[in-house]
């Protein structure tokens, strides 16, 4: 069976974007560039919905042979959108009309390759909220976008259990977050801390 994986780069406050930012919030990291490059020879498929596609494929025709944008054009696309037609004009993009949750779904049954999402917010949200996420990876920039942040990205989201796989720092205090998610029925048994917890007993 193969994997999914949601990977959102993110300030501290759970924001995709922020009004008036630079991409990636300005900051210059060449360890978390270098390590962006490192990634590019693992072979997976990305999956997108149709805002993000429109967004990067554009970025892709300005940018023509830049390196980064040659592996993402030659990287396997699937494209979930209702109102996009074929042909894709962006190489290597598959349209996908219908259920993004169920084509996932046959698709981890039957790929011949991992899956990986590229921004999307909405789609990752569904496929969290159904359970087919193996991995999730957030790089969470050293910023508070309270005024200027756009996109939250875990609103609607279920209750999650985040077991921690990976870490890494990046400078300029950039960190690398990776987990196993597991969906909640409710908050775990006792809640942090029990009924005989010597704090709630001293407030009682």
């Amino acid at each position: 069976m193969q994997s999914v994986m949601v990977d959102f780069i993110i300030s501290l406050d759970g924001y995709a974007s922020a009004e008036g930012w630079p991409g990636l919030w300005g900051v210059d990291s060449p360890e978390y560039l270098a390590w962006l490059g490192s990634q590019t020879g693992d072979p997976y498929t990305y999956l997108m919905g149709a805002t993000t596609y429109r967004l990067m494929s554009g970025f892709a025709e300005q940018v023509g042979d830049d390196p980064g944008f040659a592996h993402m054009t030659a990287t396997p696309k699937v494209v979930f959108s209702s109102s996009l037609e074929e042909p894709l004009p962006w190489a290597n993009s598959e349209l996908v009309t219908t259920d993004a949750v169920e084509w996932v779904r046959a698709a981890k049954e039957t790929a011949d390759r991992p899956m990986h999402t590229l921004g999307s917010l909405s789609v990752c949200r569904s496929l969290i909220s159904a359970g087919l996420v193996d991995r999730f990876r957030v790089v969470i920039f050293p910023f508070i976008t309270g005024a200027t942040g756009r996109e939250r990205i875990f609103d609607d989201y279920p209750d999650l259990g985040l077991e921690l796989v990976e870490h890494q720092t990046f400078a300029p205090g950039l960190q690398l977050l990776e987990y196993v998610p597991t969906i909640l029925d409710g908050p775990p048994a006792g809640g942090i801390m029990g009924a005989d917890s010597p704090e709630l007993q001293q407030d009682s």
